[in-house]
């Protein structure tokens, strides 16, 4: 039985790089192509009759408010997993995006290897952790700490945190339940238990949570970190 290609939607306003982007997918056959938009108000009504499984966006399209777009996607399109591609690294809009709920962020001048990374990491209901996405997620605790000073820690059993560690370590739900002897959906079913305890909304917000209580670490180091400051 042939496995069904994973659908695409793409976002950007330069019709020369969503043309390019569009043949280059189009080429594996493994990954299909289905809606090609310049800005959001032409990506909208198509979603109504055809939700694609990715949906490769640049945040700067005219129309596109950032995070509060992306929310608007997480919340009508709960399915679409998000990745942004663009051409800035500025942390504070990371974050914001990490935030808002996408599933990566992949720079426009990666090497076109990391995005199908991306496409089959997300496609498989993971979050895609490139360099970028670490370091935005590092500053993004850094800068939200305080919120979290005072608060009672939740109660986490070692299982549960074992999951977290396994979810930093960018494994599917499948793998996770080969490696704890469980099934898929009871690896499902602790995540969503894991988010409404620690009372957050994403996949992001439990690794947040994990770094904030050094349940996971992050060497930095070799990823060459700049702080706010720019300091390393």
């Amino acid at each position: 039985m042939p496995v069904r290609p994973i659908r695409f939607a793409i976002v950007d306003d330069y019709i020369l790089f969503r043309q390019t982007l569009a043949h280059f997918l189009s080429h594996h056959v493994e990954l299909e192509v289905i809606i090609q938009a310049s800005e959001m108000a032409e990506l909208l009504p198509r979603l109504i009759t055809d939700v694609p499984d990715v949906l490769l966006v640049d945040i700067f399209v005219p129309d596109l408010n950032g995070g509060e777009a992306i929310k608007l996607l997480r919340s009508e399109y709960p399915s679409i997993k998000i990745l942004v591609l663009s051409m800035t690294t500025d942390m504070e809009l990371v974050s914001e995006l990490l935030d808002a709920g996408i599933h990566g962020y992949i720079s426009k001048t990666d090497d076109p290897k990391e995005l199908l990374q991306a496409v089959t990491a997300v496609s498989e209901g993971r979050v895609y952790r490139n360099r970028l996405f670490t370091e935005a997620l590092y500053w993004n605790n850094q800068n939200t700490i305080r919120r979290y000073k005072g608060e009672a820690q939740v109660s986490l059993e070692e299982r549960e945190k074992r999951i977290l560690q396994l979810i930093w370590n960018e494994k599917s739900n499948k793998e996770i339940a080969e490696e704890l002897y469980l099934s898929i959906r009871s690896v499902e079913k602790i995540r969503q238990e894991l988010k409404e305890k620690i009372n957050v909304k994403s996949t992001v917000g439990l690794l947040k949570y994990a770094i904030k209580q050094r349940i996971i670490g992050i060497d930095l180091r070799p990823l060459g970190f700049m702080s706010p400051s720019g300091r390393q």
